[in-house]
């Protein structure tokens, strides 16, 4: 028994250095900035371990409904929606919540959001995963997914200099669900799109297997809060009420990449360059972030948080173990990867999180468009992955959502 306790104290004492460290970086972040960004840190940190422990990925479940018709991963994704627009609409279509200002994140649909989400998803075969799961694998411990976050960044930085460009090019005015049918029409509406899909990958996958996947059984031992895994729907359902949590405390959705762009503009003049002359940098919100503090950028601090609470995760699980001897091949997609996923959130809007996911929560047309646009480039980079990872050493793991 005392042999038991020593080993789950020290499987515990890396994730508690992990989380003091969390919480302490909250409370200065907080002392600096305002009690809501320190807060917003914590529920980066909670998402982090939410995505870690229920290997919530995007890029692994559409791959696997693409080459193998499984659709659990979808299903999922489409519950977190529902959840998230039952919430979220009757708040945006009142434009406040517990007497807050709140908006949501709506965009034009035109050539970029479409070309830029048919990039970002051939990015996240390449890459390895999406913008969430780029966070926490990384901080999960995952060496490689460490390359394709270096060079999202890189492609972040390159689409603020062409942006303008391409929003000069043929656009339809921004759609949204709450404006055009009020809030209850809206979640009906949704509601469903949403029951459609799900439909549709159930039928697909009984028409290949005969049958419905079942969910993997979870030991239900009294650690396993702590240690995971979650159960997947566990993980949709906690994944919407922290974005509506972000929505409280932010006034506007969960979003990722408008950091990475922060970052690679900061990193970029650090070296001699100037941004601010690019039509991106020029709007006057993110003018306003060039200028001040990185930790006082909200999408910054979560994105701290994501990484760090998925570090916790990791070493709770006895799975922080990063492996530095990364195949050529797998590095070179990476890095391709990485500038796509980079590049294609800038042109659309934002990533998985912030357009689709934030997207479709705000109501927006296009969120639905991106989920398109994005779907058809997985189905490219699936095609191209065999150059990258041939080969059972060179392929992406997807026990964690890669």
């Amino acid at each position: 028994m005392s042999e038991l306790t020593l080993t789950q104290r020290s499987r515990l004492s890396v994730p508690a250095v992990a989380a003091g460290a969390l919480l302490l970086g909250a409370l200065a972040v907080g002392a600096a900035f305002g009690a809501r960004i320190g807060a917003l840190m914590v529920v980066g940190g909670l998402l982090g371990m939410v995505l870690y422990h229920a290997a919530f990925g995007f890029t692994a479940a559409w791959r696997v409904f693409i080459t193998e018709r499984r659709g659990r991963g979808l299903r999922a994704q489409m519950v977190m929606l529902a959840i998230a627009v039952l919430l979220f609409f009757p708040a945006l279509g009142a434009g406040s919540l517990f007497g807050s200002p709140v908006y949501g994140y709506v965009a034009p649909v035109g050539v970029s959001l479409v070309f830029g989400a048919f990039l970002f998803g051939i990015g996240m075969q390449l890459g390895g995963g999406c913008a969430s799961g780029t966070l926490f694998t990384a901080g999960g411990g995952n060496a490689r997914m460490l390359i394709t976050l270096l060079f999202f960044i890189v492609g972040s930085l390159i689409g603020t200099a062409h942006f303008s460009w391409w929003q000069s090019l043929p656009a339809f005015q921004p759609v949204s669900l709450v404006n055009e049918f009020g809030a209850g029409g809206g979640i009906v509406v949704s509601l469903v799109l949403f029951a459609a899909i799900a439909a549709f990958t159930v039928v697909m996958e009984k028409r290949r297997h005969g049958r419905l996947e079942q969910a993997p059984v979870i030991d239900a031992g009294n650690l396993r809060w702590l240690t995971g895994p979650w159960p997947l729907l566990f993980g949709a359902v906690a994944l919407a009420l922290l974005n509506f949590a972000t929505l409280a405390l932010a006034g506007r959705p969960w979003g990722i990449t408008s950091a990475f762009a922060l970052w690679g503009a900061k990193g970029f003049e650090a070296m001699g360059g100037d941004v601010s002359q690019w039509g991106y940098w020029q709007a006057s919100w993110n003018a306003s972030a060039l200028q001040a503090s990185v930790w006082s950028d909200i999408t910054t601090v979560m994105n701290v948080g994501i990484m760090v609470g998925a570090l916790v995760a990791a070493s709770l699980a006895g799975k922080f173990a990063p492996n530095f001897r990364i195949p050529a091949r797998s590095v070179l997609a990476a890095v391709i990867g990485g500038i796509m996923l980079g590049y294609g959130a800038r042109l659309a809007f934002g990533c998985n999180i912030g357009a689709y996911f934030g997207g479709i929560a705000s109501g927006s047309l296009h969120g639905w468009v991106w989920l398109v646009a994005a779907f058809a480039g997985n189905m490219l980079g699936i095609k191209l992955r065999p150059f990258f990872f041939a080969g059972e050493a060179g392929r992406l793991s997807t026990a964690k959502g890669c």
